[in-house]
């Protein structure tokens, strides 16, 4: 009895495994088409939409980045006019906010991803996806080891469209 339900357990640890990779593949392959840049680039937009004014510093820690990575990734952003430094409270700070540009391209982005991940979903019932949505957020209730993990796993989402967020965080 016990090896069954081993059995089961490993094809559905294996089957979060295999859809959670692939549709990391066609995130960041997604990503790159709308904006052909790769690694943290995109989630460095959504998060700088939804924290304006958020430090590097923060921002770092966020897309888990070293320091030096993340100030050139924001001079690349800054050079292609998404980005800009500001004066933060903090005057040892810089503050960064998304340009208008930057701001429709964080739109594009978020409904991009929106679509990619609505189209696996499309063979399940309106009840299906409400357990599934449930069962979800049950999964990624038990992930963040840190508040600032709770940021890491959301850096890519839509903030506005999660009511009842299930890893709500405090940290930016």
């Amino acid at each position: 009895m016990r090896r069954a339900y081993i059995m089961a357990m490993d094809r559905t640890t294996n089957l979060l495994g295999a859809l959670a990779l692939a549709l990391t593949d066609r995130m960041k392959s997604r990503m790159k088409n709308i904006f052909n840049r790769s690694g943290e680039t995109a989630a460095a937009i959504i998060v700088l939409g939804y924290a304006p004014g958020l430090s590097v510093e923060i921002l770092r820690q966020v897309l888990d980045l070293s320091h030096p990575g993340t100030v050139r990734l924001i001079d690349r952003l800054e050079g292609d006019g998404l980005v800009e430094r500001g004066k933060a409270a903090d005057s040892r700070a810089v503050a960064l906010h998304l340009t208008r540009k930057g701001s429709r391209l964080r739109q594009q982005l978020i409904d991009s991803r929106l679509d990619l991940l609505e189209a696996p979903l499309a063979g399940l019932t309106a009840d299906e996806r409400l357990i599934f949505g449930d069962l979800l957020a049950k999964v990624l209730a038990e992930l963040p080891e840190s508040e600032m993990a709770k940021h890491r796993i959301c850096r890519l989402c839509a903030v506005g469209t999660c009511s009842n967020c299930p890893i709500p965080g405090h940290a930016i």
